[in-house]
């Protein structure tokens, strides 16, 4: 039987960013305020409250996990700050990324030296496997993201090769965020698998809409250029829904942009358009939704406790505009 949930002083979001305003730094100057810049930027803390969510859900205090919830939103920085270099992005979050403000290779430096930090702290102050997951997670977010630069332009990927990226290189750390805040939680095996679950179905859904809304979205919202995927020749799931009822022509049309140089604003929108036409955002929508349904099924053996509608509330919240 799960304890019931304590009170809470504060809404979660405000004690995530209380805590990296108060007591984030590492040992490196420019490190940290490379980070620090990154965390400015905004974000909605998804992995570090879905941590202190999947803690409460097994009895405990929320305050009591916030260094083990900054830790996973310190790994999404840190992928994100290589992810950067990776792509070439100019913009993260509608601001410079950080690659333009201090350069591709302090930028490489800094998030390895992130990742270092997290590991060296993590293994000092949280028993196995809590450690065990999160190395095996850093290594499922480089493997996913090696999947995917490598499926540039294949018009030949299907469905199930996009989830094991999708799985990968996004829902594996909100997997390991809902567990390891179970785990330090003091749940049952069949409690923290639940949130487990959550996390990873949630994810997948979360790196879909990522995908919609990069052709759909509104530029100044989603911080960083419509159609950016596209022009990276990433094969995401709007593009592989619409290829696979579409005509001999759009997809011919597809394989020539991908094979070529011309990203112009209107051979972009153009291929936006044809992807609407044959489906590929109201395919999207509905696989969406049943990823999402499937994270907030996982949550049974959680019963009743409080945190189990906040973590509801997080899932139906991304289907919201």
């Amino acid at each position: 039987m799960l304890q019931k949930q304590p009170a809470r002083e504060g809404d979660l979001y405000s004690l995530i960013e209380d805590f990296f305003q108060n007591s984030f730094a590492t040992d490196n100057l420019l490190i940290t305020e490379a980070v620090r810049r990154m965390l400015a930027a905004g974000g909605k803390r998804l992995r570090p409250r879905l941590t202190l969510l999947a803690a409460e859900a097994m009895g405990t205090r929320a305050v009591d996990h916030l260094p083990l919830a900054a830790y996973m939103e310190l790994i999404h920085v840190a992928t994100l700050i290589h992810d950067d270099v990776v792509d070439g992005a100019a913009t993260r979050r509608g601001v410079n990324a950080t690659a333009v403000d201090f350069g591709n290779r302090i930028s490489v430096l800094a998030g390895d030296y992130l990742f270092a930090w997290i590991f060296k702290n993590v293994t000092a102050d949280y028993p196995p496997p809590v450690p065990n997951i999160l190395s095996s997670t850093l290594a499922d977010i480089t493997d996913g993201e090696v999947l995917q630069l490598r499926a540039l332009g294949d018009c030949a990927m299907g469905l199930s090769a996009y989830v094991e990226v999708a799985t990968k290189k996004t829902a594996r750390l909100f997997a390991a965020s809902c567990e390891c805040g179970g785990i330090m939680g003091g749940g049952n095996a069949i409690a923290v698998q639940a949130v487990r679950d959550f996390g990873l179905h949630y994810g997948i859904a979360f790196q879909m809409q990522d995908d919609l809304l990069d052709m759909t979205g509104d530029e100044a919202v989603i911080g960083k250029p419509v159609g950016n995927d596209l022009r990276e020749k990433k094969m995401t799931i709007p593009v592989i829904l619409a290829l696979e009822g579409a005509d001999r022509e759009f997809r011919a049309d597809v394989e020539r942009f991908y094979a070529e140089d011309d990203e112009t604003r209107e051979r972009i929108v153009g291929i936006v358009r044809g992807i609407g036409v044959h489906g590929g955002f109201a395919k999207t929508k509905v696989a969406i939704a049943e990823y999402l349904e499937r994270a907030k099924l996982s949550l049974a053996p959680l019963g009743n406790v409080p945190a189990r509608a906040e973590l509801v509330a997080i899932a139906d919240a991304l289907l919201k505009p």
